[in-house]
């Protein structure tokens, strides 16, 4: 299966070409049987001429000279002999045995008794018998006739190929034993260089079809990826097949109504948030008003939490809706520009040296995406160590701190809006519970993914997935 390709343009063309094997080899395999039927066909009518012919010589020579006559008509393949007795007893049973037979008595211009044709005897010559090589012709003449009567030796019949034995004017008979040629005809240059120049016409035509048909949906693929990673995808031309056209036409009204759906909604979240300032500025005011303290202070507490929540929302809706341009960036330099800046505000923070890792990436929002991830490692596990991992597919950004950890059943319930295991609520121990939803929102509209797991000895580790640049 490794040397079947991969491509569109590959699988057509190997498609293409087997076909093409198959449906020249079946005309080969046609043109050969019927060309070299045809020769034997000729090779045979041209024995029964030859074997009328060479009886009509004998009617017209001298006796004395027959012969002579017999000896020069005689070749390898062909050979006569002039007998007393027929050789062959009898006209064989065979359809193809006995239209020789009428041919032969129609050349001769004489009855079908007087015609006997039985198929010849052909003998397997054994290679490594040197007595079946040095045979001579009458040697020869005697096996095919004890073959023929006994079937003895080892050979098979060949109904093309036959032994004759005509009756003369002079009461003798004459014998005719027609031996296969060679060999069949060879295959010949011609077809072969017809099969390349056809298999060459046809590869052509596929790898540019082929190519013509996967350009637009090579394009696809590439929006789609786009599209995947938050990114703004202009509408794609409808070109190609009719299938093609179709499924272009079907993306881009998917992509355009998926940037409707979410424009709307992020819209709706941020009208929504900036509505509740007003009635929480109210309540502010009323709150005041109370007499007792310490209700007083709870009131204001729970706006205070309001209003924070209320500003993260905002702050994460207009993150959402800006539209940052998508470039590689050397995500080594990001990553330790970003623990610089947060070890200058007192958090201990490490990066393990690596080569240079391109990604393409929107940098303000994943530099926001792995500071919240970073600063939420600091604040519940003190030593914080960074390092990444470049692979073929995918980059990996490995946070581990040495802080207790988080419940499994919690490990992924904390990426939800709002959710804190911290459950002061105080600004000082812990945030709005955002900080990682917007992590993972900012990581997977970059095509990638955020894991939480503890470490086996103590302390959490959280693994950023991105796709490399060559995929992005």
């Amino acid at each position: 299966m490794r040397l079947v390709p991969k491509s569109l343009a590959g699988q057509l063309s190997l498609l293409l070409l087997l076909a093409l094997a198959l449906a020249q080899g079946v005309a080969f395999a046609l043109f050969a049987w019927e060309r070299i039927e045809a020769l034997r066909h000729a090779y045979r009518d041209n024995a029964v001429l030859r074997t009328a012919t060479v009886a009509r010589l004998l009617g017209d020579t001298p006796r004395d000279l027959h012969d002579e006559v017999i000896a020069a008509a005689t070749t390898e393949l062909v050979r006569f002999s002039l007998t007393d007795q027929p050789v062959v007893a009898e006209t064989g049973t065979t359809r193809r045995t006995a239209a020789i037979a009428d041919r032969l008595a129609a050349a001769f211009g004489v009855g079908p008794g007087r015609v006997r044709v039985a198929p010849l005897w052909t003998r397997y010559l054994d290679e490594d018998d040197p007595h079946d090589h040095h045979h001579d012709d009458d040697d020869d003449d005697d096996h095919d006739r004890d073959g023929d009567r006994h079937g003895g030796g080892r050979g098979h019949w060949t109904p093309d190929w036959f032994t004759a034995s005509v009756a003369l004017a002079d009461g003798r008979w004459l014998n005719c034993a027609v031996r296969p040629p060679p060999g069949a005809p060879g295959r010949g240059a011609a077809f072969m260089a017809v099969f390349l120049l056809s298999a060459l016409g046809i590869a052509t035509v596929a790898v540019f079809m082929g190519r013509r048909i996967a350009r637009p949906m090579r394009a696809l693929a590439a929006a789609a990826g786009r599209l995947g990673r938050g990114e703004t995808v202009e509408d794609l031309p409808e070109a190609g097949t009719v299938e093609t056209r179709e499924t272009v036409r079907a993306f881009n009204l998917m992509s355009a109504r998926l940037d409707r759906y979410v424009r709307d909604r992020t819209a709706m979240l941020a009208a929504v948030s900036h509505d509740l300032r007003t009635p929480i500025t109210s309540m502010r005011l009323h709150a005041e008003f109370v007499e007792s303290a310490e209700t007083r202070s709870r009131i204001l507490a729970a706006l205070d939490e309001m209003q924070r929540m209320t500003e993260d929302t905002l702050a994460f809706i207009r993150e959402d809706m800006r539209q940052e341009e998508t470039r590689q960036v050397d995500l080594q330099a990001l990553v330790d520009s970003l623990a610089t800046d947060l070890e200058e505000l007192g958090h201990a923070i490490g990066v393990m040296d690596a080569d240079r890792v391109l990604v393409a990436c929107r940098p303000a929002a994943l530099r926001r995406a792995l500071r919240n991830l970073l600063e939420n490692a600091s604040a519940y596990g003190g030593q914080v160590l960074v390092r990444i991992e470049p692979g073929e597919e995918d980059i990996r950004i490995v946070i581990e701190d040495e802080g207790p950890g988080i419940p499994e059943a919690d490990l992924e319930r904390v990426f939800e809006p709002f959710v804190r295991l911290e459950t002061s609520r105080s600004r000082a121990t812990g945030g709005s519970g955002l900080g990682l939803a917007i992590a993972r929102s900012i990581v997977r509209g970059h095509g990638g993914d955020i894991v939480l797991a503890n470490r086996a000895r103590a302390g959490l580790r959280a693994t950023v997935t991105l796709p490399t640049a060559g995929r992005a």
